[in-house]
């Protein structure tokens, strides 16, 4: 630098000083002319401050010498100071030159330029707001600065550039002819990444605003744009800020009522998962429970209107429903659009007469995360109440979902909660039962299952075969009818039983249990036995049986199909009868335990004298061994009051006999003996051929039920159970061990 030159008003001194290698000497230098500005401030002598700070910019800042740019940069920052709050007046001229050092080669320098700039922001505070866009690209050039100082001033820099803003916007908020609501579309973004800073302090300021904010939109909901903000918020429901965002969401919500409605997949996509926080974030947790609670009331059964119908009730410019675009943002990919875009897609005004539900989209998010096997168990439960409730308001829009839904609602049947499991029943039990359902004419639910008709042969009726048939939404006329998904769903549960044994084994029982509660017990085992009277795997076939007679005899839920079992008087409950005996067949103990419950003992009688041609397995006198502690249990009292009755029942007590003879000296032939040795006069206990102690034959009174075949079919299901007994033993080193 030519130090010969004249730059007055800087001495020969200061400008040595300011050329010097040694930071100590420039900061001397700085010093010297901030006193030297301070005198021009005093004397008002704007042109002078003027020529120094040119002088400073275009002789040092942008000189070739860097030593010279590094005074420059801090003369720059002393007259700065100097001005104080005189600083806005020539903030151009500051800040123009240290952001050119910015892009220097020399780290150092750019260190230096940001410590310049760093003094400027702090003493021009809000004045440097019409520069902001300068200041954010120079910014963004040194956050991956290579050089970790410089890195660490430019973090600085930022959060002193945030924290001057916020001030700003709390002066503006206080302001009474300025209605920020107006304009807060425009910058919540802003202060919502702002909120997500790593200084404590500017959050706790950024918080301070944004809860001036909420204050203001709970008095004056009616001028709020909510439908330009929901994304906003939805983009922003991440960790650091997610209670805020939860909150102002509820808010949303409560206040804005079905203007959101557009944006519920996204709402959801952000809400469901906070479901399964802990008691760590149990803040936000009850701030989106309330959300999803809220939302959830806002689906009414005027969405399940059809589109075309919608249509002719509000113009396309009214229907408030969102773009293409924007139920991709909902659903799935907001993350990836900018915050600009976001904000340019959303509605533009939140007083539109008519919106319409993103079903589409909802269901997306729902299903998304029944498949995510990460999905914690609230979540979960919370998918399926949302499920539940989108069939119940909008059965008819949410059946043409249910193909795509249906093979993970049967999958969930496995989920190791219990409260996951009863709520996914009552979804599926809906689905079986809702009159939406129904195949139609035209074949809307287009279903190869719906079509399916369960025969149940009843006998025989004046020398004529008896076959009931009823259609799967009819069972019979004691029954709720049930649509074309039912039968579907039956054979599906029995199918996933069969693959996963596991699940029959420890969740049959239950499930079984909570359909009977949900839909009616006859129509869940009148369809099971119809299934099973056709399953080629006879194991699993006799396995269900026995596990569906367990039910049938020992649940509280089975109260009234048991009673009305207990009594064979009309044609439905005979046609019921015979349907369950057909299936139960696979499994003779409970076929017998059928007719004892039905009080066909000559029946039982004439099954038990069959035993003895079957082959007796460990298995089978286990089962038999139930049998008898079941005789003792509070559901058959019915028929050991009977034994009192010896003259009437003498089938009966021979049938009691018969299993008694078929156990081995054990605790349940111990228990069955006892109990046949209460029963009162053994001599009573004659058959029909004595005229005089006439017998009461169920059988009589029941026509139309012809137990000659009854006990044909009982032979050829157990000569199919023998046959493949007989391969399966050829085919293994180790066959049932047999007595």
């Amino acid at each position: 630098m030519n130090t010969e030159k004249d730059f007055s008003p800087l001495t020969p001194n200061i400008v040595r000083a300011l050329n010097d290698k040694l930071y100590e000497k420039r900061k001397v230098a700085a010093l010297e002319i901030e006193k030297l500005v301070r005198e021009f401030v005093a004397q008002n002598n704007s042109a002078q401050i003027r020529h120094v700070i040119q002088i400073l910019a275009t002789e040092f800042a942008l000189s070739q010498h860097p030593h010279s740019r590094k005074g420059g940069l801090i003369g720059l920052a002393a007259c700065s100071i100097a001005l104080g709050k005189d600083s806005g007046l020539y903030l151009k001229e500051l800040i123009d030159p240290v952001l050119t050092c910015f892009n220097d080669s020399d780290s150092r320098l750019r260190y230096y330029a940001c410590e310049a700039l760093y003094n400027i922001v702090k003493v021009a505070r809000g004045a440097v707001l019409p520069h902001f866009n300068v200041l954010f690209d120079g910014l963004s050039k040194l956050a991956a600065d290579p050089d970790p100082n410089v890195k660490s001033g430019s973090e600085l820099l930022d959060r002193l550039l945030k924290s001057n803003i916020y001030e700003l916007i709390h002066v503006l908020e206080s302001v009474p002819d300025i209605n920020l609501l107006d304009y807060l579309p425009e910058f919540l973004d802003g202060l919502f990444q702002i909120l997500g800073d790593s200084s404590k302090e500017i959050r706790r300021i950024c918080e301070v605003v944004l809860g001036e904010f909420l204050k203001e939109i709970k008095k004056n909901p009616s001028s709020v744009k909510f439908a330009e903000m929901a994304n906003i918020l939805v983009i922003h429901s991440y960790d650091l800020i997610q209670l805020t965002s939860m909150t102002w969401m509820r808010e949303f919500i409560q206040l804005a009522g079905r203007v959101v409605l557009p944006y519920s997949s996204g709402i959801l996509t952000a809400v469901l998962p906070c479901l399964s926080y802990d008691d760590r974030k149990k803040s936000t947790k009850e701030a989106a429970s309330a959300c999803n609670h809220s939302l959830m009331k806002l689906v009414t059964p005027e969405d399940d209107v059809d589109d075309e119908e919608s249509q002719t009730k509000s113009s396309p410019q009214s229907d408030g429903s969102p773009s293409k675009k924007e139920s991709d943002l909902n659903g799935k990919s907001y993350c990836r659009i900018s915050t600009r875009s976001l904000i340019c897609c959303v509605l533009c005004s939140s007083d539109r007469p008519a919106v319409t539900l993103d079903l589409d989209g909802i269901v997306q998010v729902l299903d998304r995360h029944l498949h995510d096997s990460s999905t914690g168990m609230m979540t979960r439960i919370a998918v399926l109440k949302w499920l539940y409730h989108l069939y119940i308001k909008t059965p008819r829009k949410m059946f043409k979902h249910t193909d795509s839904l249906f093979p993970m609602l049967l999958k969930t049947l496995s989920d190791e909660s219990d409260e996951v499991i009863l709520k996914d029943l009552e979804v599926l039990a809906e689905i079986a039962s809702s009159p939406a359902g129904q195949t139609d004419a035209s074949g809307s639910c287009d279903n190869s299952d719906s079509k399916t008709e369960l025969h149940i042969p009843g006998g025989v009726r004046d020398g004529q075969p008896v076959v009931v048939g009823c259609k799967v939404t009819d069972l019979s006329p004691s029954t709720p009818s049930m649509n074309s998904y039912f039968y579907k769903f039956m054979i599906n549960l029995l199918k996933r039983f069969s693959l996963e044994r596991k699940l029959l084994e420890m969740r049959g029982a239950f499930i079984i249990r909570q359909l009977c509660l949900l839909l009616h017990a006859e129509n869940i085992f009148h369809s099971m036995a119809d299934i099973l009277l056709k399953e080629e795997d006879l194991k699993f076939a006799s396995t269900m049986v026995q596990t569906l007679n367990t039910i049938l005899l020992t649940s509280a839920e089975l109260f009234q199909l048991r009673n009305q079992l207990k009594d064979l008087r009309t044609q439905e409950s005979c046609a019921l009868f015979c349907c369950l005996y057909r299936s139960w067949c696979h499994n003779p103990v409970a076929t017998v335990s059928l007719c004892f419950l039905t009080q066909n003992y000559r029946h039982a009688y004439d099954l038990i004298q069959k035993f003895g041609d079957l082959e007796v397995t460990v298995d089978f006198l286990m089962e038999v061994d139930k049998l008898v502690q079941l005789i003792e249990s509070p559901i058959f009292t019915y028929l050991r009051l009977q034994l009192l009755d010896v003259e009437h029942n003498p089938y009966l007590i021979k049938a009691l006999y018969g299993l008694l003879m078929l156990l081995p000296q054990s605790q349940a032939f111990q228990l069955l003996s006892h109990r046949l040795s209460c029963v009162p006069n053994p001599e009573l206990m004659r058959t029909v051929e004595d005229p005089k102690a006439p017998v009461k034959d169920k059988r009589l009174a029941q026509p139309h039920i012809d137990y000659s075949e009854l006990l044909q079919h009982f032979d050829r299901v157990q000569s199919k159970h023998l046959e493949v007994r007989h391969q399966r033993a050829g085919r293994s080193e180790h066959p049932d061990r047999k007595l």
